[in-house]
């Protein structure tokens, strides 16, 4: 099953040309640049038109009217048309375990803000375990994290979290200048940062993708919703 991994659009969605085929998208992020509701519309309807089977999706610091209506029957009634929109939550597809949240460490007054530390542990704490593919917006520590003036920014916290988890993929965005791929040799994660517009906000860089072997093989696949500690409810598509 090959994933196509993108992040950090921001409302530039329309002159993406260079989307290779797959099975599934993941967006993880930064989906628009003002964060309103006309930009996300704009956006889902590029996005739910796309030629895959499955779209995934998290949303990022920017974009705002997702942090007004989390949780909400908005936002449950805002995704449709095979749009899988992952907010602390996550999905299990043919065996293959996704979990998405959009919180990153507090920095100006962006959506989703959580300062370091003891709060925003508290969503670390609630990816499950055996997770296969994990979209954040914002990187982990020393991976994939690195800004123009020189700082890794990543969270520490959730660099803790993933030591300990090690699932396969950590796919990302939010920091453009670091797009790109780099595997942590003590837990073998591989840290994807996915962000298409580079640091001068140019739709430069490409989408990029992983295949990873479906681990339930049947005729029809199955899509199961899951919640931290929550049992699955397995939905057919």
């Amino acid at each position: 099953m090959k994933f196509v991994l993108i992040s950090d659009t921001h409302g530039r969605h329309f002159h993406i040309k260079n989307l290779p085929p797959g099975d599934v998208i993941i967006h993880a992020g930064d989906i628009t640049t003002n964060g309103n509701l006309f930009e996300v519309i704009n956006f889902l309807h590029w996005f739910s038109a796309l030629k895959y089977k499955y779209k995934i999706l998290i949303a990022g610091n920017h974009d705002r009217y997702l942090e007004s209506i989390s949780k909400t029957k908005a936002e449950k009634d805002l995704f449709k048309n095979g749009v899988y929109y992952l907010n602390d939550s996550g999905i299990d597809l043919a065996g293959i375990r996704i979990w998405g949240t959009p919180v990153q460490p507090e920095h100006n007054n962006w959506a989703f803000n959580k300062k370091r530390g003891k709060e925003i542990k508290k969503h670390w704490d609630l990816i499950p375990n055996n997770v296969d593919i994990l979209i954040t917006h914002g990187p982990s520590h020393g991976f994939r994290d690195y800004t123009h003036n020189k700082l890794n920014v990543g969270c520490w916290d959730l660099h803790t979290k993933l030591s300990t988890l090690k699932p396969k993929y950590h796919v990302f965005g939010h920091v453009h200048e670091s797009y790109g791929t780099i595997k942590d040799k003590e837990s073998g994660v591989i840290h994807i940062n996915a962000s298409l517009l580079d640091r001068e906000k140019k739709l430069s860089n490409k989408p990029l993708s992983i295949t990873i072997s479906p681990k339930v093989l049947t005729s029809r696949t199955s899509v199961k919703k899951i919640e931290s500690n929550q049992p699955f409810i397995k939905k057919h598509v």
